[in-house]
Parts: structure tokens; C-alpha cells; sequence
């Protein structure tokens, strides 16, 4: 996998900021704290660690800040206010990531209050008229059971001025913000504007995306539960497939620049004969084009299993021109382009193929947290905690090389992950679907 547009980091810019100096003893009786001089190397291959063999260069290593409880905090546990909002789309995770951080901050820190934002950023704005929710242990004991969030969510931008008001008027001493990279940067905005006006308010965010796609997040919460999820579609769409004379099942999941949940249910599922992702561009026609490898694989074995990411292949469609509300361009069908191209194709050699399209998207993103995933959002949600009650701020909580870690913002949001195609990981998919290595005509 390769993180594009991004450069590499520097010691630099992998350190973190804090709100002022931690002098309180933590409270915590149990368990041990994380020495300050600790760190997580960032690249851990024998070339980066040593250096090339043929250079006496010794090489510079990059580390990043391990995450977990402190000695010393900044914050008084008696006095400090937390705040929770969740924004963008719906992932599996949110309610046991909200859960973690409620269960944490009154339980180890003994903290007075929790609020819960409503609908994202908007639940800042009085003008929107969405009440502050008090979260306590007793209101999210249960929440992880189900989908989505019971905070809410929404897209769009709001103005940092406004958020910051709106947490000095609730005297918020700890805001975290979950959701994606698109989050991550109005999370740098809102803690720009904090030291502007010289508060200590600290901001920590989760990062959330169903699309794997967050730089320096390996994985994202969620994934593995959408892969899951994706599988049982894709399953449907083999059965379907295999009933019918000429039969074909196409499955379109989630993924509008990564196609890390169709690349990745393929190899789950085993069935899958073609996987079409943003980063592989292909041809529907021509010699070596997807219709006529397609019509290679139905007249060998009669049925074929497609599963394609919504951003496969938009340069094939015509360009919508428009955005959402968080600023994402919307993108073109792909499904509908390829469905009706490949019953077209066999209609004029006069078979009537049988096309079953499934689309569960809106299902794969709001099914509650498997149990791997409960536990990944339940050390996010702890490590979160321990982060801003130690003053840390603009920082993002990350499982990295087995660890967990600090990343700043800046780093997260420099770049998006995606699917190098070069690598052994797409080669995998490829030996499981048996598609072409290319499905360009040049």
C-alpha cells in the first residue's frame, strides 16, 4: 500500500504540541505510564534502521509519539469538561469510539461532564438549535450495540470562530473530534484559532473513514467490519450468479479515491473474477478492454462475480461537477455504465445474460462494530483520553507498526492512502479474481 501526494515526515514535524507544562499527578492507580523518552519508529524495514548497505550515510529516523496515560497531566480531573462530536459519513465504531471516551474520562480521570455535539460541527452553531446531550456511563452503556452514532452527524464546514466560541461558552477543556481527513483539517483550523486567542483548550481527533484511505492510519475503525459486511453481499452476488444461464453479479461498494474495501473483500470472498479500483484504470472496450476479458471468462465458465469501487473508472463517465457539503466532487455511476455496456455486449451476439446488481453501501457503513473493530474503537477511545488529559493538542490517535501513537494533523492530513498497484497486496488480488494483470488497450 502507498500513501500518494504526501511527503515523508520529518522529526520535526512529528513532534507534538501541547497546551502548557503537565504538573498534576495522574490519577490512574493501575497499570504503568509511558515514558516520555519513548518512541515508535515510523519506517522499521532494515534499510531505513541501518542504511543502505552501499552508503556510510547514517540514516535519519523518524519516530512517532507513543500514545497512552502520563505521570503528569495538565488538566485538574475536577474542573475539566470534555466535549465529543462526530461528523461526515456514518462508519461502524462510532458509538463504541464515544463509548470508550465517556467510560474513560469519568472512570480513570473521575471528570465532571461529558457533552455530546450534536449533527457534527453544525451542533456548535446556536443558530442550528441542536442541544448539547449530557453523556454519561449510564447513557452509553449500551450505545455499541447499535449502528451509526447517537450523536449524529453532518457535513459541511463551519467557521472556526463560531466552534471555539461555542466551547469557551461551555467551558470545554477537551473537545475530540471524529472523522475523517476532511475533519482532521477544520480540527487544525479550530486549533489555530485556540492559540490565537491564547486558551487552553486541547482538540484531539479520531480519524474515521470507511475507505481506509487516512494517511498514517493502518487501518481505519470500521474497516474491517465493512469488509464483513461487503462479503456477504458479495457472497448474494456469487449465488445469484451461479443460478442463472449466463449469469453475472456485480457488487458496488465504497471507495471514492481507495479501493481498499473492494481489493480487500475480494481476497476475503474467493469468488470475486474481477476488482475494479480508482488507482487501476481500465478500458471497457477494445481487445484488451474489461468487456473482453468479461466475455473470456462467461464463455469459459458461464457466470462471473464484479465487484467495483463507486470511484472505479470515472474518467470513463462524464464529469458530474458537483460537490458535497464537506467539498468532495460527486462522483459519475460507474455501476450503471458498466451494467448497461455489458448486457449490451451480449445482447449483440444474442445472449440474454442475467445481471444481478447489488449496491450495499449505506448497509456497509452503518451495521454496528464488529468485535475486532469494538476493540480497536475501544483503545482509540481510551488513548484519546489519556492524550488530552495530558495537554496534548492537535494530535490525532493512530495504531502504527503494532503501536498506538500521537500523529499531528499536519502529518495526517498531508496525503491520502491508496492501493499501490505495484505491490504484492494488489498482486493477491489479482491471483484471487485471475483478472488480467491490465485491462488497458495501450
Amino acid at each position: 500500500m502507498k500513501t500518494c501526494n504526501s511527503e515523508s515526515p520529518t522529526p520535526k514535524s512529528t513532534e507534538i504540541s501541547t497546551v502548557g507544562t503537565a504538573k498534576i499527578a495522574n490519577p490512574i492507580k493501575f497499570g504503568r505510564f509511558v515514558e516520555e523518552d519513548d518512541a515508535v519508529l515510523v519506517n522499521i524495514s532494515r534499510r531505513t534502521v541501518e542504511g543502505a548497505s552501499k552508503s556510510r550515510k547514517k540514516p535519519q529516523h523518524i519516530f512517532f509519539e507513543p500514545a497512552g496515560p502520563r505521570d503528569k497531566i495538565y488538566y485538574d480531573p475536577s474542573k475539566t469538561k470534555c466535549a465529543v462530536v462526530t461528523c461526515g459519513g456514518l462508519c461502524p465504531g462510532l458509538n463504541d469510539v464515544i463509548r470508550a471516551i465517556v467510560m474513560t474520562a469519568f472512570h480513570e480521570y473521575k471528570v465532571p461532564a461529558v457533552l455530546g455535539i450534536q449533527y457534527g460541527l453544525a451542533g456548535f452553531v446556536p443558530e442550528q438549535g441542536y442541544d448539547v446531550i449530557e453523556l454519561t456511563p449510564d447513557f452509553v452503556s449500551r450505545i455499541h450495540e447499535f449502528g451509526g452514532t447517537v450523536l449524529g452527524s453532518s457535513r459541511g464546514p463551519q467557521e472556526p470562530e463560531a466552534i471555539v466560541d461555542a466551547l469557551e461558552r461551555m467551558n470545554v477543556s477537551i473537545l475530540f473530534m471524529v472523522g475523517g481527513d476532511g475533519t482532521m483539517r477544520a480540527a487544525a483550523t479550530v486549533v489555530a484559532e485556540i492559540e490565537k486567542r491564547g486558551l487552553s483548550i486541547s482538540v484531539v481527533g479520531l480519524p474515521k473513514t470507511i475507505d481506509n484511505d487516512i494517511n498514517y492510519v493502518s487501518p481505519s475503525f470500521g474497516f474491517d467490519t465493512s469488509v464483513e459486511t461487503a462479503a456477504m453481499a458479495i457472497k448474494g452476488a456469487h449465488v445469484e450468479a451461479t443460478g442463472a444461464p449466463w449469469g453475472i453479479g456485480m457488487v458496488k461498494v465504497m471507495g471514492r479515491d481507495a479501493g481498499f474495501i473492494a481489493a480487500q473483500s475480494a481476497l476475503s470472498c474467493q469468488e470475486v473474477n474481477f476488482c475494479l479500483i480508482p488507482e487501476e484504470p481500465f478500458d471497457i472496450y477494445g481487445p484488451k478492454g474489461f468487456l473482453a476479458a468479461l466475455d473470456e471468462r462467461m464463455k469459459r465458465r458461464g457466470n462471473a462475480v464484479i465487484v467495483v469501487a463507486e470511484g472505479a473508472g470515472q474518467d470513463l463517465l462524464e464529469a458530474s461537477g458537483k460537490q458535497d457539503a464537506s467539498g468532495n466532487v460527486k462522483l459519475s455511476d460507474i455501476a450503471a455504465l458498466l451494467k448497461r455496456e455489458i448486457l449490451d455486449h451480449f445482447r449483440k451476439q444474442g445472449i440474454e445474460a442475467t445481471l444481478k446488481y447489488i449496491d450495499p453501501s449505506y448497509i456497509i457503513r452503518s451495521v454496528p462494530a464488529n468485535a475486532n473493530d469494538r476493540i480497536y474503537c475501544s483503545f482509540l477511545g481510551i488513548h484519546a483520553v489519556h492524550a488530552g488529559m495530558s495537554g496534548r493538542t492537535g494530535l490525532v490517535i493512530s495504531r502504527w507498526n503494532g503501536r498506538y501513537v500521537h500523529i499531528p494533523m499536519a502529518v495526517v492530513t498531508r496525503g491520502k492512502k491508496r492501493i499501490n498497484t505495484c505491490s504484492n497486496y494488489w498482486r493477491a488480488v489479482l491471483e484471487s479474481t485471475g483478472q488480467p494483470l491490465s485491462m488497458k488497450n495501450d
